[in-house]
C-alpha cells in the first residue's frame, strides 16, 4: 500500500494528475472523495481521512486536527531553501490566499520537511518576505521531520522523503491538496502550473458552500 501511494505522488511530481483509483462524486459539492474507503459492520462506508496530527507553525504555536476540524483547508510539502518547484508553488499559493485568506472558514497548512534548518523564526521570516501576516489562515509548519514524511506519504498521499540525490536534499511533489471539513481529500492539484490552481480556486468555494 505505501508503495501504491509513493508511485501516485511521483507520477504527480512529473506532470500527471494524481488520481486514485477508487473516487465517489458526492452532492452537492460534486467533488470526489479520494484515496481508499470500506465498508465497516454496519455497512456504512469510511473514507480515506488526514491522520491526527501535531505541529507547529511559523509563530511557535501547536497546531493540530482541531484547528482545521470543519474548515477547508488546502495542504502542500515545501522547505524554505528548495531550490527548484517551491518558489513557483508558493507563487501560485498566494493566489489562493489572496482569493479566501480573508475567510474564516478556509485555511492553507504548508508542511516544511526540513525539520533542522526550517525553525518557527526561520519560517516566520519566511512568511513575512511573502507578505504573509495572518497566520491564523496560512499556517507553515514544523515538527518531527518522520512525522512530516508518514503524513505526506500516508494520509495526503503525496511524495515527502529525504532524498541526498535530490537538490536541497528532499524529494516532494508540488501537489496542492484540497481537504473538506471532515478530513477527506476532495482534490489534487499541480501547484506548479497555474491552470491547475485557477481550478482549485474554483474547486474551493464548492465545499465552502457558497
Amino acid at each position: 500500500m505505501k508503495t501504491t501511494k509513493l508511485l501516485l505522488g511521483l507520477l504527480f511530481l512529473i506532470g500527471f494528475a494524481c488520481k486514485p483509483a477508487k473516487e465517489e462524486a458526492t452532492s452537492p459539492a460534486e467533488l470526489p472523495i479520494l484515496g481508499e474507503r470500506h465498508v465497516d459492520e454496519n455497512q456504512d462506508t469510511v473514507y480515506h481521512r488526514i491522520a491526527d496530527f501535531s505541529f507547529v507553525n511559523q509563530l511557535g504555536d501547536t497546531v493540530t486536527n482541531a484547528e482545521v476540524a470543519g474548515k477547508i483547508y488546502v495542504a502542500d510539502f515545501f522547505f524554505t531553501s528548495c531550490p527548484t518547484i517551491c518558489p513557483i508553488m508558493k507563487k501560485q499559493m498566494l493566489r489562493v490566499y489572496e482569493q479566501y485568506g480573508d475567510n474564516p472558514d478556509f485555511k492553507i497548512l504548508s508542511h516544511s520537511l526540513d525539520a533542522a534548518y526550517d525553525t518557527p523564526a526561520v519560517l516566520k521570516d519566511f512568511a513575512e518576505k511573502l507578505g504573509i501576516d495572518n497566520a491564523d489562515t496560512w499556517n507553515f509548519l514544523t515538527g518531527d521531520q518522520e512525522k512530516i514524511f508518514e503524513i505526506g506519504q500516508t494520509s495526503y498521499l503525496t511524495t515527502a522523503m529525504a532524498d541526498q540525490l535530490e537538490p536541497g536534499g528532499f524529494l516532494h511533489s508540488g501537489a496542492f491538496l484540497l481537504v473538506d471539513g471532515e478530513g477527506r481529500i476532495r482534490g489534487v492539484y499541480d501547484g506548479t502550473k497555474a491552470d491547475q490552481v485557477d481550478r482549485l480556486i474554483a474547486d474551493i468555494p464548492k465545499l465552502l458552500g457558497k
